[in-house]
């Protein structure tokens, strides 16, 4: 590629964008040492709109085949972002993975296979790789339909449904004035009215409506008054919170339903696999000699270091 082209292609590159010179600093990092995303003088990778075809020939180097698989691979470290436009940012990656390509047959060609360094970070890669396929293994047989099934049986049980109520409120600072607005509402006020009229809180441009809500979600003593009443009817009384008094009508109430479990089935799998592997870390120790060799920490040292803490300033 001569200048001229050269030029175009990265002018290209650019006119993509923000996301791409993101990317370049990304993919960058993916290197020990420097960070470096450049563009060879070499011709520039085609679009591809189909990663199906993991076996396709997308460049070569010294004769040996990068695949569409390969880029794919390369591409699992990035952003969820940057993965689902894989197609879009593909010829910076295959042009990435020819700089990879490059440097790591230059270290080759200079002997670093045999380098004590590059021998350690190989044997951590596997060992990563060994345990990580290891618990994929275990997770997939031990993650069943069956046991999912059972799981959301328990989580419904564990997570009865709850009552949820429907209501409105007008706040006001004053008692006096939450007594008047009631009798206010004795006398035939429409409620949703006097609340925008009147009720300081948030909720008043739109009449006092809270929508529903379950105990849980509003302070005790505003939930006590307010499932104590009966649809369409507010308190007699004006209901005192931190946030000041309360007149509260209640329009509905009805009983929530459970989630379904499509909705919590990502919850669930993560709970399974978290057992799974718990069980698992705990029969391999029953069956390993494992010595710990670090010391416990000395009640003289455990004291230097609360009392150091004591004097740090507290975050404010």
């Amino acid at each position: 590629m001569n200048r001229d082209n050269r030029r175009r292609f990265q002018g290209g590159l650019l006119g993509r964008g923000s996301r791409l010179l993101t990317l370049a600093a990304l993919l960058g990092g993916l290197v020990a040492g420097p960070a470096i995303l450049s563009f060879p003088a070499t011709a520039q990778a085609p679009a591809i709109a189909d990663l199906s075809d993991t076996a396709r020939v997308v460049a070569r180097v010294n004769g040996a085949e990068i695949t569409v698989g390969d880029i794919i691979q390369s591409a699992q470290s990035l952003p969820a972002q940057y993965q689902q436009q894989l197609p879009i940012i593909f010829p910076a990656l295959v042009e990435r993975e020819i700089d990879m390509r490059l440097l790591a047959s230059a270290g080759r060609a200079q002997g670093l296979a045999d380098d004590a360094t590059v021998k350690q970070v190989v044997a951590a890669a596997e060992l990563a790789a060994i345990r990580q396929i290891y618990m994929e293994q275990k997770l997939e047989a031990g993650i069943t339909d069956a046991g999912l099934k059972a799981a959301y049986e328990t989580y419904l049980t564990e997570n009865p449904a709850e009552e949820e109520a429907k209501a409105r409120h007008i706040l006001l600072k004053q008692e006096a004035e939450a007594k008047a607005v009631i009798d206010e509402l004795d006398g035939g006020a429409d409620f949703a009215t006097l609340a925008k009229e009147k009720s300081t809180g948030p909720s008043a441009p739109r009449g006092g409506d809270l929508g529903y809500f379950t105990a849980g979600t509003m302070v005790p003593e505003f939930s006590e008054a307010a499932f104590a009443l009966e649809p369409g009817s507010y308190t007699k009384e004006p209901v005192k919170s931190q946030f000041g008094w309360h007149v509260i009508l209640v329009e509905d109430k009805r009983v929530a339903a459970q989630p379904s479990f499509e909705e919590v089935e990502p919850q669930l799998r993560q709970q399974l696999s978290q057992e799974i592997i718990a069980d698992l870390t705990a029969a391999l120790r029953q069956e390993a000699d494992v010595e710990v060799l670090a010391p416990a920490p000395s009640e003289e040292g455990a004291a230097a270091t609360e009392a150091e803490g004591e004097t740090k300033p507290k975050a404010e």
